[in-house]
């Protein structure tokens, strides 16, 4: 591989030395140590960092304050890298990066810190996707890997674009449900970067369903009917959420060795009566041959009602934050009603005052 994790991690702590060092030089850009917003990030889930003190030591040790180590694909540096359409973009971006606040409360870019070409040249290679092959010898570009539950969770803008000129399909994961990589994948990475999908897997389980449903998860490889029955509207609401976009649906059920005769007539039972596409998909056992179904059905799906040329996204980006968070909690996650507490409406305030409110929105939420 071509390092992406090492580099961004040692990238997002290069700028977090660069920022306390231009403090500890005598602080020219006047950073309040208490508004710095920049995490140092580690490619380790290690709670013990989440919340540490820096700049101990006596006066040679820089200056003290609360720092944080987030993980590695949590870190911005990574977001940024999935978005980037090149080099020249990616160091753009970069340059825009908001790290701190001033004491007069003015935003402090890595660009004013004069570390923009540096930080550059350490991700240069990690911009190129890395070219890996299956056990069964397909093609699969893997790069980048921002989290969903707190980025947009999809994978480079790069490896995408490349892999739609190399092949006749392309098949990009993102991550978690509907609710969530769906959402960012539509309405940021295809919003920014010009793609439109002809058509969407929506990948489950029957245990899922079946936890969905209340069981318990020591209790999911006993035959449940009446609890998949009542966890499949999940399924349904992740089902809606993506026709939202106007585009097809394929249900892809993964299945377990757990799984039931009866569980499985049930649930694809219950997808034709909701006139779903639904396949039950044996990779995991099988290989690609168990995967035969799903994949013509999917072809099938995009010659019928290829969804490229009906795609829309959700909301304007130029509408006010608070109408797009409340687009997306109403029509995504089933909300009734939006209350913003007085925390994100400070936050909404900073953002319009400095012109970011009319970007696409990254909510971050859990993936249940």
């Amino acid at each position: 591989f071509t390092g992406d994790f090492h580099a961004i991690t040692t990238a997002t702590n290069a700028i977090a030395a660069i920022l306390d060092n231009h403090i500890f030089q005598g602080n020219e850009l006047g950073i309040d140590p208490t508004r710095i917003i920049w995490h140092r990030c580690l490619d380790m889930n290690d709670r013990a960092l989440r919340g540490t003190i820096v700049g101990l030591g006596g006066p040679n040790q820089g200056v003290p304050r609360e720092d944080h180590f987030d993980i590695t694909v949590a870190s911005e540096i990574m977001a940024v890298l999935c978005l980037s359409t090149s080099l020249e973009d990616f160091k753009e971006r970069v340059s825009r990066i908001v790290v701190a606040y001033t004491y007069d409360k003015k935003p402090v870019t890595v660009k004013d810190l004069k570390c923009v070409g540096a930080i550059t040249v350490i991700m240069k290679d990690a911009l190129k996707p890395n070219l890996v092959q299956t056990l069964e010898h397909s093609p699969a570009l893997v790069h980048g890997g921002p989290f969903a539950n707190i980025a947009h969770g999809c994978n480079s803008v790069i490896a995408t674009k490349a892999a739609m000129k190399l092949g006749d399909y392309v098949v990009t994961e993102a991550g978690f449900g509907a609710d969530l990589g769906a959402e960012k994948f539509f309405d940021i990475k295809c919003r920014q970067a010009g793609i439109k999908p002809s058509c969407v897997v929506v990948v489950a389980t029957i245990r899922a369903l079946k936890m969905h449903g209340g069981v318990l998860k020591e209790d999911l490889k006993e035959e449940n009917v009446d609890a998949l029955l009542k966890g499949v509207a999940n399924l349904e609401k992740h089902v809606e959420n993506v026709k939202k976009y106007n585009l097809p649906v394929v249900v892809a059920i993964n299945k377990f060795y757990t799984d039931t005769d009866k569980e499985v007539e049930v649930l694809l039972n219950w997808a034709k009566n909701k006139n779903i596409e639904i396949s039950l998909s044996e990779v995991f056992a099988k290989g690609s041959e168990g995967g035969i179904d799903l994949a013509n059905k999917v072809v099938k799906t995009i010659d019928e009602n290829d969804g490229s040329k009906s795609f829309k996204v959700l909301y304007d980006e130029k509408l006010p934050i608070k109408e797009k968070i409340t687009i997306i909690c109403k029509e995504i996650y089933g909300a009734s009603n939006v209350e913003f507490l007085q925390t994100a409406k400070n936050q909404i305030a900073v953002m319009k005052r400095n012109g970011w409110d009319k970007l696409p929105i990254c909510m971050a939420k859990t993936q249940y």
